[in-house]
């Protein structure tokens, strides 16, 4: 019994002191993260002194009497510009035109909106479209582009932003469809040129001067890929263009393409190449085999005729010989010929078997019954001279060009003339296409 009590009095005394220890510890944690602990020191902000962006427009705009109808500068204003090709969408032979994706940036230094001394919050100032209409601009736009308009997605693709010296830089993400001078005569290996004129609507050359803004103002954003074209080359120059109010600057961009030619050299070239070596068999298959040499040619010209047609019907209507036409034209005329040479021997052996039919048929000559037909007088009028046998002046022509010899004849003539057709063929448009691509570079 007297164990039992020293025992429960030990475990009574071993429960204290663990909760003696576990408020100790406690204790000490929380004095380490009392010590551990630094509050926070707010720095002065330095924009304290400084003045908003909405203070600062509405000064310069407000308060300073601010005129947007007014040109800034009495001694005319210089607006350099710079056109970055997002995406050249499309190009289109039938409507003569291009479309494409670009961002055009045009600054000025407009004196009315210096507010450095309005001690700014920001070096710059990122400002909404709604205060550029409040501001003056060039009113710039594209003179010959056929649609341009400024991408809302979902709102206005317009990007101001305002320096304190009086700086301005817009920029404007815009769809513009502009024309294209196509001159298709050596196509499809042509290279073609589009382009767009910029230039101030309102303003001539005394009150807004137009500049590129480097030497190299229009670029790509990426590579540029069409499925017809590659992009061979970008130009910019400045024009100075007279008007009845003046002088004006225009500001040319010029961009030429160059067609990608395999895509027709597999849809047009290479079928055109198999229908003319289709058209030759027919000189191996010997003068007995004329209904089937007759419809191999005939498919074959009028597969050449169909093919053609789904060509022009691609391309628009013009005055002058394409590139295509010469060969399309050549390549009919080749399987013409082979109807050609097939007629001549089809006739020949035509006049062989009349001849042959005649000879053995012949009926042996009856002894005049005394009608003017068995008298002496007709014979000598209408008989050939002595020793002239016509059927066989007929064999003896015949046999000097015999069917065989004029398929053996074509089966030579025909490639070889259509081999010399192709290098003369290729030579003059390749070079034809040198001579426009040099002439692009200049």
């Amino acid at each position: 019994m007297k164990m039992k009590t020293i025992f429960g009095f030990m475990t009574l005394i071993s429960f204290v002191k663990a909760i003696i220890d576990s408020d100790y510890n406690s204790i000490e944690e929380e004095r380490s993260l009392e010590l551990s602990y630094v509050p926070e020191v707010k720095k002065p902000s330095r924009y304290r002194n400084c003045t908003r962006d909405t203070d600062i427009i509405d000064q310069l705009l407000n308060g300073t009497g601010y005129n947007k109808f007014r040109i800034p500068r009495m001694t005319g204003m210089t607006v350099t510009v710079e056109i970055w090709i997002q995406a050249i969408n499309s190009i289109d032979e039938m409507t003569n035109d291009f479309d494409m994706d670009i961002y055009i940036t045009e600054r000025w230094l407009d004196p009315a909106l210096n507010f450095e001394k309005l001690s700014p919050c920001k070096g710059n100032l990122s400002l909404s479209h709604q205060v550029l209409d409040r501001m003056w601009t060039p009113n710039s736009c594209f003179i010959n582009s056929k649609v341009a308009q400024i991408h809302e997605s979902p709102f206005k693709s317009v990007f101001l932003m305002l320096f304190p010296n009086g700086s301005v830089m817009v920029n404007y993400r815009v769809r513009v469809k502009g024309p294209c001078t196509m001159e298709l005569s050596n196509f499809p290996l042509d290279l073609q040129k589009c382009g767009l004129v910029y230039e101030s609507f309102n303003y001539n050359n005394q009150e807004v001067r137009m500049r590129w803004f480097d030497e190299d103002p229009v670029r790509p954003l990426s590579p540029i890929t069409l499925p017809d074209f590659d992009l061979f080359r970008i130009s910019a120059t400045r024009k100075e263009e007279p008007y009845p109010a003046g002088m004006w600057d225009e500001l040319h961009m010029q961009i030429m393409f160059e067609r990608r030619f395999i895509w027709y050299f597999m849809q047009a070239y290479l079928p055109t190449y198999l229908t003319i070596f289709i058209s030759w068999i027919s000189f191996s298959l010997g003068s007995q085999a004329m209904p089937a040499r007759t419809m191999l040619g005939v498919n074959a010209l009028i597969a050449m005729i169909f093919q053609f047609g789904n060509i022009m019907r691609n391309l628009p209507r013009v005055s002058y010989v394409k590139a295509i036409d010469v060969w399309m034209l050549a390549s009919m005329t080749f399987i013409f010929c082979s109807l050609l040479e097939l007629a001549i021997v089809g006739y020949k052996v035509r006049v062989t078997s009349k001849g042959s039919n005649k000879v053995a048929t012949r009926k042996p000559q009856l002894p005049s019954d005394g009608s003017p037909r068995g008298s002496a007088i007709y014979e000598k009028r209408f008989m050939f001279p002595a020793g002239c046998n016509v059927q066989q002046a007929l064999a003896k022509t015949s046999l000097s060009w015999p069917p065989e010899k004029i398929d053996k004849l074509s089966r030579f003539a025909f490639p070889l003339s259509f081999f010399i057709f192709n290098i003369v063929y290729w030579s003059y448009y390749l070079q034809r296409k040198q001579e426009i691509s040099e002439s692009m570079k200049l």
